[in-house]
This record gives structure tokens, C-alpha cells and sequence, in this order.
């Protein structure tokens, strides 16, 4: 990932040399400085409903939750241990209030929860990659916040169209992920046939 960002960052630098050298450096300033404007911008957003998280935790909320997503939990990623429910039930809430970057840590304390040490991706490390990359939003936060930041006159209009989208996606994502999944075990048990029958 470095050395694409990397890649990414040295065709811009080249490109903006190329089409209009006199400027670079000013086009250059203008954007760290829009990007620190923005991160500024977020701070308060991302401070709100994480500290709403901080609490839902400390509070016992989160085992009430996992308990309560439970069912669903145990039912998409085949897991019965606890604190595996509850890392994946914190990182689902965190994605289902729009908050992306929040859902990351733990979505990681989750992922390193699923792991069965082969070091392949399991079903249930795919599943819970594909429900963060489609996840329900009911709450888009962090477009919200972009779009308020840029001005726009009504920054929460999107909420309808993110909550319809999102819906659809991640049923699709997840019935896709279950149909692979199936042809994946078929095909990898049938492998497994063909072997011990050239052994035999």
C-alpha cells in the first residue's frame, strides 16, 4: 500500500511539473493546507461518536449489543466465543453510524480473533471484510461531515439514498460471499477426493 500511495504521490508531483511547472509549489501548499483544513473539520465529528463508542463500552452496552446481534453474528461467521462477537458487534455499530475510520481497530481485533493461524483467509475474516466494505449505514457521519464542510446547504439529504444503497449492498455482498464460499468448499473437497484417490 506504501508504494502505491507512494507511486501516486511521485505521477502527481511529475504530472503537475509537466502541465504547469511555475506553480507546483503553490498547488502543493493549497492542498496540505485544504487537507489539514478538512482533518480540523472532522476532528469534531469523529470526537462526538467516539466518545459515544467510549461509552457504549465502558458503560456494558457493547456485551448488550453483542448480545443482541448475536444471532445474526453466529449466523454469518459461524463464532461462538464472546469477545469475538463483541469486537465484530462494535465494529458493525461503528460502521452502521457512518464511522469508518473508527470501525477499523476494531474490525482488526476481530479479524486477529478469526484467524485459525493458517495464514489464509478464512470465510469468516471474507465475510467480515466484504459486511465493512458494504456495510448498512444509517447514519453516513463522516459524508455528512465532508459535505458540511464544503458547504453544502444541506449536508444530511443523503441519508435516504446512503440507508436504501447500503441495504442493498450488503445482502448482495453477503449472498455473494455465501455462494463463493459454497463453490470454494465444493471444489476444495472434490480436490481432496481426487487426492486420496491417486493415493489409493
Amino acid at each position: 500500500m506504501n508504494r502505491i500511495w507512494f507511486m501516486m504521490i511521485v505521477g502527481s508531483i511529475c504530472f503537475l511539473l509537466w502541465t504547469d511547472p511555475a506553480n507546483t509549489l503553490n498547488y502543493m501548499i493549497d492542498a496540505s493546507s485544504s487537507a489539514l483544513e478538512l482533518a480540523i473539520e472532522l476532528c469534531a465529528v469523529y470526537a462526538v461518536w467516539l466518545g459515544m463508542l467510549e461509552i457504549v463500552e465502558q458503560s456494558g452496552l457493547s456485551n448488550k449489543l453483542a448480545k443482541l446481534l448475536r444471532p445474526i453474528i453466529k449466523k454469518l461467521f459461524n463464532v461462538e466465543d464472546i469477545e469475538t462477537q463483541k469486537a465484530i458487534a462494535l465494529n458493525m455499530s461503528a460502521n452502521i453510524l457512518g464511522l469508518g475510520n473508527a470501525a477499523t481497530p476494531m474490525g482488526i481485533n476481530a479479524m486477529k480473533r478469526l484467524d485459525d493461524g493458517s495464514g489464509k483467509a478464512t470465510p469468516a475474516i471474507i465475510m467480515l471484510i466484504v459486511i465493512n466494505s458494504t456495510s448498512i449505514q444509517l447514519l453516513p457521519t463522516t459524508i455528512i461531515g465532508l459535505r458540511a464542510s464544503a458547504g453544502s446547504t444541506n449536508p444530511s439529504d443523503i441519508i435516504l439514498p446512503t440507508i436504501i444503497v447500503t441495504f442493498c449492498t450488503f445482502f448482495l455482498g453477503i449472498l455473494l460471499v455465501k455462494i463463493c464460499n459454497k463453490i470454494f468448499f465444493k471444489n476444495k473437497t472434490m480436490a481432496s477426493a481426487n487426492k486420496k484417490g491417486e493415493k489409493k
